[in-house]
């Protein structure tokens, strides 16, 4: 169920991490509450991660403007703000990423898998970028965003999402 009103779950959600991930990429929505789960996650023992408040006031990274971040590398907290266009990504307005019921999203997500354009494909990249670079699989967010360009041209990302429906299909049944 989903409640209009944000309650202390959405910010302990994050910080329970059953599964014990070092690396991870934490949205936040309150500019406020960035610095204390970025020094959590750092108390927590997070190998790296990136705690954001995105431009617009959304929990993620956001293509509308800059972006509060804060980065978790072992142990240590540095405060940043994130432009995109800084990583040579445009602009767009918040009503470009306006979502809608589960099926409107999915299909907003396979438009932007088979190469379409605009702010839904620019927030893809820079969270995809931040998810890699936290992994470790690219050195800073301006690399992550060439590994995920990648995998959305090559057609590597809507593999792995075809891969994980069909995943989930047979696991639920």
């Amino acid at each position: 169920r989903e409640l209009a009103a944000r309650t202390v779950f959405n910010v302990l959600g994050p910080l329970t991490n059953p599964a014990g991930a070092r690396a991870q990429i934490v949205g936040v929505y309150s500019p406020l509450l960035v610095p204390v789960i970025a020094d959590v996650l750092a108390a927590l023992g997070a190998r790296r991660a990136f705690v954001v408040h995105g431009a617009s006031g959304i929990d993620e990274l956001s293509p509308t403007g800059p972006n509060l971040l804060y980065e978790v590398f072992e142990g240590s907290v540095r405060r940043r703000e994130i432009d995109p266009l800084d990583l040579g990504v445009e602009r767009c307005h918040p009503d470009e990423l306006r979502g809608g019921d589960a099926d409107e999203n999915a299909a907003k997500i396979r438009e932007v898998f088979a190469g379409g354009n605009g702010g839904r494909r620019s927030a893809i990249l820079l969270n995809a970028a931040g998810a890699i670079a936290a992994a470790g699989h690219a050195e800073d967010l301006r690399e992550g965003l060439e590994v995920a360009r990648e995998a959305l041209d090559s057609g590597a990302a809507a593999e792995r999402l075809d891969a994980l429906i069909a995943f989930s299909q047979e696991a639920g049944g």
